[in-house]
């Protein structure tokens, strides 16, 4: 097997040290079918979907269980314990990413939603946790345009928690049609596994992306139109969180912002317009544009809901590629 960072806790990765292929076998195996059975047995202690009022085709999800990301990350991080190398920064990582599940799924089961300074707070402080995290263990050396360089450490840590906040914020917007947020998340999770494992060589890293990566294909078993269950924040939130710690781990950052730019249009472009009506008072700003950017190409274009996935996904690998080429 590769070389894996540091000693930590590693017990079928050990137990099989040796016996890749069939490690790898039992793995996949275990990862796809036991996230499966989960899903499948546990949807119905989930809550239900009320329904999205002002969300077009919102009232398709009312009484579909919602909140699946808590079965969903919680597979997730049960499977990086039994087989991922575990060394103290990805234990904190792991944490992080099962905290903004649990603070999602609160948020789905809530009879009234939670408000946007709560959710505010707690995605700092998993923000600020993830970027301090990261420079604690990696530091601060960056790689853009083929060349490296170590960037102010204030500087960087603030960046990289403008990086968490944007990405969880993005994926959880973009979660609004059957398989569109599972499935863009999953084509910038493989991207940045790739580059992590022919670049750096983390062997944790990117065992513990390949965990994610099954995990949400046995998900989007269950998702896919005419969906029978929803992630809800409790998903969305906590792929934001692994995506952004994805990328920093490729040691590109700045990769995000194509390995992950179909998120960031769809869900960013709400984010942009609300904010520039309510804090600069520009009433007409994106008057005529629908946000999320999906509900704007099913409103106004016409789109169908598969078509909006598809062409949603292809742009996404498309340029998945191209960050992942991008790298020398």
């Amino acid at each position: 097997m590769p070389r894996h960072k540091g000693q930590g806790v590693y017990m079928i990765y050990k137990l099989l040290d040796g016996y890749e292929n069939l490690f790898y076998t039992i793995f996949l195996g275990v990862c796809f079918f036991g996230t499966m059975t989960a899903l499948e047995k546990l949807a119905r202690l989930l809550p239900k979907d009320q329904g999205r009022e002002f969300a077009v085709n919102g009232a398709l999800s009312e009484g579909k269980p919602r909140g699946a990301g808590i079965i969903v990350i919680t597979a997730f991080v049960l499977l990086c314990a039994l087989f991922v190398p575990l060394d103290l920064e990805l234990i904190i990582n792991l944490a992080l990413i099962y905290l903004a599940m649990i603070t999602g799924f609160l948020d789905d089961a809530a009879e009234t939603p939670w408000g946007e300074l709560k959710k505010g707070i707690l995605d700092m402080v998993i923000s600020v946790g993830i970027s301090v995290t990261y420079y604690h263990y990696n530091g601060s050396e960056i790689h853009l345009l083929g060349s490296s360089f170590n960037m102010p450490a204030a500087v960087f840590i603030i960046l990289g928690i403008i990086l968490v906040w944007a990405s969880i914020n993005v994926t959880n917007c973009s979660d609004g049609i059957d398989g569109l947020c599972g499935s863009m998340s999953l084509i910038s999770i493989v991207g940045a596994y790739v580059v992590i494992r022919h670049t750096t060589f983390d062997n944790s890293a990117s065992l513990m992306l390949l965990a994610v990566i099954v995990v949400i294909l046995a998900y989007l078993w269950f998702n896919c139109k005419p969906s029978k269950m929803l992630m809800g924040d409790a998903g969305s939130r906590a792929l934001g969180v692994i995506i952004a710690v994805a990328y920093l781990k490729t040691g590109h950052p700045f990769l995000f912002l194509i390995g992950a730019f179909m998120l960031i249009l769809d869900g960013g472009a709400g984010l942009v317009k609300l904010s520039c009506i309510r804090y600069l008072k520009m009433k007409n700003f994106m008057k005529n544009i629908r946000t999320p950017i999906h509900d704007h190409m099913r409103k106004n274009q016409g789109w169908e809901d598969t078509e909006v996935v598809f062409r949603f996904a292809i742009a996404q690998a498309f340029l998945t590629l191209l960050a992942i080429y991008s790298v020398k």
